[in-house]
């Protein structure tokens, strides 16, 4: 079965008991993974859907005199939905309202239990500076531990940043792209030491002399690609935007 999207809903209009089963099954299967703590990739489309339908709650009078075409995106920047509806019928369109309010109270409930598990692993993150940071923090390594697999996982990271298109906020965005470098297997020892590691890099990539490293040191034997390693890329983003902020 298909994950949870806005064609979900839209299918209420000629089938609304087979929507509603496809809601169900798709909240079943984030449900199952949160389960397990394995909380992406389905906690970040809930939220997404989740605001979605509520956007599109609040267009429906948009939806009823636009085009007939299906939603095709929902701009949540400028809280605009881009319009590619099938033609309905007034009956139709109500089967779809009525499909997204009976499911907002369920989405939130599963989304619930996925951002509790998100909070518990942010607590238990404990972010590191490893020796000196220089003032340029925009590039450097960020050093995860994977606790189930016994390994150290080491990565290059770096900061873009770049204004909003709209022009008009002034805001300025923010993308942390990371680039794996090599794991360091510790299963059957002593977790590396991250000064070492730093000291490692530094004569294994010469490009960066004075490289900003951080390290997580992860107090919970979670799942690593769909739980601890997201969580600490969002925790790493919002430490270094804070650290711009600060310069």
């Amino acid at each position: 079965m298909a994950a949870l999207s806005l064609d979900t809903f839209s299918r209420a209009a000629y089938d609304y008991e087979q929507a509603q089963y496809r809601v169900l099954g798709g909240l079943k299967r984030a449900q199952d993974a949160f389960s397990e703590n394995r909380i992406y990739p389905h906690l970040g489309r809930l939220a997404e859907l989740h605001r979605t339908l509520r956007l599109v709650l609040k267009r429906s009078e948009d939806v009823r005199k636009g085009q007939p075409r299906e939603i095709k995106e929902v701009d949540l920047e400028n809280k605009q939905v881009v319009y590619e509806w099938p033609e309905l019928d007034e009956g139709q369109m109500a089967d779809v309202k009525a499909l997204i309010e009976w499911a907002l109270p369920h989405l939130r409930e599963t989304l619930e239990e996925g951002k509790t598990i998100f909070e518990f692993v942010d607590e238990n993150l404990r972010l590191e500076e490893v020796g000196l940071v220089p003032q340029y923090r925009r590039e450097g390594y960020l050093l995860v531990p994977d606790r189930e697999a016994g390994a150290l996982h080491v990565m290059q990271y770096t900061l873009s940043i770049f204004d909003g298109s709209t022009g008009e906020s002034g805001e300025r965005y923010r993308r942390l792209k990371t680039t794996p470098l090599k794991s360091i297997d510790y299963a059957s020892g002593q977790a590396p030491d991250p000064q070492k590691v730093k000291l490692d890099l530094l004569e294994e990539h010469r490009e960066l002399p004075n490289p900003a490293t951080y390290f997580f040191d992860a107090g919970v034997d979670f799942p690593f690609e769909p739980t601890v390693f997201p969580i600490a890329r969002r925790k790493l983003m919002r430490y270094l935007s804070g650290a711009e902020g600060e310069a």
